[in-house]
């Protein structure tokens, strides 16, 4: 919220002040100064907008849904609006593929990223990376321990983006060395939860956070940079907890 104060306040402080002109075009075209006026196609449109999210919530926790279905929602979703606005069929075509094409390079990397996930796994690589930790951890002190499990689980988040699966995949030997430590099994679920909230901050494989910076058109290695000083602060602050949980 300060960024965003300040940057509100004097906008040449942005991380993507350069590209201010740019992403104007590219957002508003030429309506920078036209106030546009709320028709009742226009609150139809945001209706549905609306409706989409909320069949989709109902679809992912009651009827078991996921990216199959939930695509399928929005793109009902987009040809409604586009029967609704008049829009024709070559500039629904024009307007729906300019709209995917912010995202195809983030398809692509986290396609790439899943496919290197994909052959770790199969190839037993993480599962070669998972064993040597396993003797790296055992017969440390309490602290130590702790925080060489917080930055394992950091380095295995990379490699197994889903947080679910690096749970059923780290969980069933680091709890038990845990007992070896006299470390309690909570702080161990506590470094892994610290550890997979940190990286999915930054992770490429991560289709909100590539997702997100493709339709603010930010660029990732710059974000990275701007993130870092809070990436650090987070991880000393992890740290220091689960090192005074490990003393406890």
């Amino acid at each position: 919220m300060r960024y965003a104060r300040k940057v509100r306040a004097h906008p040449e402080l942005s991380i993507v002040a350069d590209k201010m002109e740019e992403n104007r075009a590219h957002f508003l075209g030429n309506r920078a100064n036209t106030l546009l006026e709320f028709t009742a196609t226009r609150k139809w449109v945001l209706l549905i907008f609306a409706a989409s999210f909320a069949v989709m919530i109902y679809g992912v926790a009651v009827l078991g849904w996921w990216m199959a279905e939930i695509s399928g929602v929005f793109l009902a979703a987009a040809i409604i609006v586009g029967v609704i606005t008049r829009m024709g069929e070559e500039a629904f075509t024009s307007t729906f593929i300019d709209g995917a094409r912010d995202l195809l390079g983030v398809a692509l990397i986290i396609g790439i990223a899943r496919g290197i996930v994909v052959v770790m796994d199969n190839g037993m690589i993480t599962h070669t990376i998972l064993h040597s930790a396993e003797s790296l951890v055992s017969g440390l002190s309490t602290t130590i321990f702790i925080n060489v499990t917080y930055w394992l689980e950091v380095l295995l988040s990379f490699l197994v983006p889903s947080s679910s699966g690096l749970a059923v995949l780290t969980m069933p030997i680091m709890a038990p060395l845990a007992d070896f430590a006299h470390v309690q099994r909570d702080l161990v679920v506590t470094a892994y939860q610290s550890a997979s909230g940190i990286v999915n901050l930054v992770t490429p494989t991560s289709a909100v956070v590539m997702g997100g910076l493709a339709i603010a058109r930010v660029p990732y290695v710059r974000y990275l940079k701007w993130v870092a000083p809070l990436l650090l602060i987070l991880t000393l602050l992890n740290m220091a907890v689960l090192s005074i949980g490990a003393m406890m």
